[in-house]
């Protein structure tokens, strides 16, 4: 009976093993598929963030390269346009005194002297003593004219030379005079359309690089925000990436741990399981074997008792 009780306890303790290895088994898998889903997800993510990363890296390297370029264009539209404005006003003033000339000998009514040279304090003083004023500087620069510089214009819009000193000995002729002072006039007024609309192109183009400045300058900052919402994104996945793959490293750990206890309670307990109901039956029966024969042995079997009674008796008889 000792056994017996022995073997119920250990098959008791058996089950309650199995059933309890088996379950942490099962909740290790669980928490293995657990970790491999969130590990494909993570590196997923991973993978994007890097992807977009790499996009908004060259967007701003892009933009940055297109601001330089834009600026670079703007200067040189910039000092063509200063260029071209500097030409048109010296061609006006070499045209202008050309006009002056010419009205001069045409017109002298409209004729311009030049402005009378203004002593300084020691000339006035040597012409008092002299008693005559002193000659009048030559005014200089592009033939005598005044006209400091004189840049090169284009070849459909080349002023006129001015008169020669000759001119004086012209005959008069009206006509001729004024039409040359009319295509005079007339090259002044493509100037000044011409520098009218250098100058409205050159707003036009300032309020389109500012514009573009503005706009650039808002998206790379844009651009810069979410370069570094991403990366900060990207480092926590990585994080929870390295977690996870450590977090599964662990379960399989331990499920591999839990599956060599069930093996040993396997060896353990496989036979007991096995052989439990025979052991039980033979025990059963070696029980009663036991108590039938202690029972022989005390007298209590009844059919022998009344065997030998019987037999006495046809003795007593005979």
């Amino acid at each position: 009976k000792r056994e017996q009780v022995d073997d119920d306890n250990k098959k008791e303790y058996c089950a309650v093993q199995f059933d309890s290895a088996d379950d942490t088994k099962k909740a290790l898998e669980r928490k293995i598929a657990g970790h491999e889903n969130a590990i494909a997800t993570a590196k997923e993510a991973v993978e994007t963030l890097t992807e977009e990363i790499a996009a908004l890296t060259a967007g701003i390297k892009a933009l940055d390269k297109e601001v330089a370029e834009a600026t670079e264009q703007r200067k040189e539209e910039n000092a063509e346009y200063k260029d071209l404005m500097a030409s048109d006003s010296a061609a006006k003033e070499v045209l202008a005194f050309a006009k002056n000339r010419l009205n001069k000998f045409y017109n002298p009514k409209l004729y311009k002297a030049p402005p009378k040279n203004e002593l300084t304090r020691e000339g006035r003083i040597e012409a008092s003593l002299s008693g005559t004023e002193p000659p009048t500087a030559a005014p200089g620069g592009i033939a005598n004219t005044g006209i400091a510089a004189l840049l090169q214009l284009s070849s459909d819009k080349v002023a006129p030379p001015p008169p020669p000193e000759s001119w004086d000995a012209y005959s008069k002729k009206s006509g001729d005079g004024n039409g040359v002072i009319a295509m005079i006039d007339l090259l002044v007024k493509d100037l000044d359309k011409e520098m009218t609309e250098a100058e409205t192109q050159e707003k036009e183009d300032q309020k389109d690089y500012e514009t573009m400045m503005a706009e650039s300058a808002e998206k790379r900052k844009t651009d810069s925000q979410t370069l570094a919402e991403k990366e900060s994104q990207k480092a926590d996945m990585e994080a929870e990436l390295q977690a996870q793959t450590e977090g599964k490293a662990a379960a399989e750990k331990e499920l591999s741990a839990t599956l060599e206890y069930i093996a040993s309670l396997h060896s353990e307990c496989d036979w007991l399981i096995q052989y439990y109901e025979v052991r039980k039956e033979a025990r059963t029966g070696e029980i009663d074997s036991i108590v039938k024969a202690k029972a022989i042995l005390s007298g209590a079997d009844y059919s022998l008792v009344q065997t030998r009674a019987h037999t006495f008796l046809r003795r007593g008889v005979a």
